[in-house]
């Protein structure tokens, strides 16, 4: 901190000698506290962040639901997401056509590229980029908003007033993530395929209805069903981990911000883990029961 002290006698002005005061010296120590401890910590709020998992479970299954709030982030959570959702799922399925049906092609197998990008997309890839679009706008405003609360000590006021916070702030938002995503997923695929179709028949001269027949052919039922599985799990995923890291959050307005970083990144590892186990439990089993 600087003291400036003004002198015109002489026409001069003088600045005196830098003075850091013990408030300016108390938040370096806390700052450079924050930032040692900052990778230990994660750990910690991890763990946090599965017990708060574990809470919002059971308040679900005593119905400590507030619709009115759930509706709310219902309305933020699909239309702040939808957008981008849906022009990613649109690029991406051309992409993936472009990149498959020559390959296919080349093999003679012309009626399996609808088949093929279908199964690909509504597996893995369309639950996976919608999530990722989900956890990015999403999760790290949860984050940042619920960080923001606690660094101000917002929350410490909810239990004052005898509130609980979980049921306030996580519930409904976590509910809404997991409502929300399936649907989102599910317009992701329908977009895909069509921009798959698209890109088929204008590079491929493949006919639309020859890749939508082929696309019927090759998907099950059960792939429809993954997609509302891997949809609800990833939303109560990406709701739970910002939310706890927003609860966590320490280190006044710098800390929010690395919550939010952080709980996205968080958010992303961990999809791809479940997806990972959900892909093997799903569809390794179904093609051994083959």
């Amino acid at each position: 901190m600087l003291k400036l002290s003004l002198n015109f006698k002489n026409g001069l002005v003088k600045k005196s000698v830098p003075v850091k005061t013990e408030l300016a010296t108390y938040r370096d120590g806390r700052d450079r506290a924050f930032d040692e401890t900052l990778e230990d910590r994660w750990f910690q709020r991890f763990f946090v962040t599965l017990l708060l998992g574990g809470q919002v479970w059971l308040r679900l299954l005593k119905g400590k639901v507030c619709r009115k709030l759930v509706i709310e982030h219902l309305v933020t959570v699909g239309l702040g997401s939808l957008r981008a959702v849906l022009l990613i799922a649109l690029f991406a399925g051309m992409i993936f056509t472009i990149q498959s049906a020559r390959e296919l092609i080349r093999f003679g197998a012309v009626g399996a590229v609808g088949g093929a990008f279908a199964i690909a997309f509504c597996r893995e890839l369309a639950p996976v980029l919608t999530a990722g679009v989900v956890a990015g706008q999403v999760g790290s405003g949860f984050a940042a908003e619920i960080g923001e609360m606690q660094v101000t000590e917002q929350v410490d006021a909810l239990y004052m007033l005898k509130t609980n916070p979980v049921d306030y702030l996580v519930l409904p938002r976590v509910v809404a993530c997991c409502i929300m995503l399936p649907i989102l997923t599910i317009f992701s695929v329908v977009v895909g395929i069509g921009g798959g179709a698209f890109a088929a028949a204008i590079f491929y001269h493949l006919p639309p209805g020859m890749f939508l027949e082929s696309v019927r052919t090759f998907l099950e039922p059960w792939d429809l069903v993954t997609v509302v599985v891997k949809g609800v799990i990833f939303g109560a995923i990406i709701g739970i981990i910002g939310c706890g890291w927003g609860l966590t959050t320490t280190g006044g307005g710098k800390g929010v911000g690395r919550s939010a970083t952080a709980a996205v990144v968080t958010s992303w590892v961990s999809i791809f883990m479940a997806d990972f186990f959900l892909s093997l439990l799903m569809f390794h089993e179904l093609a051994i029961t083959r």
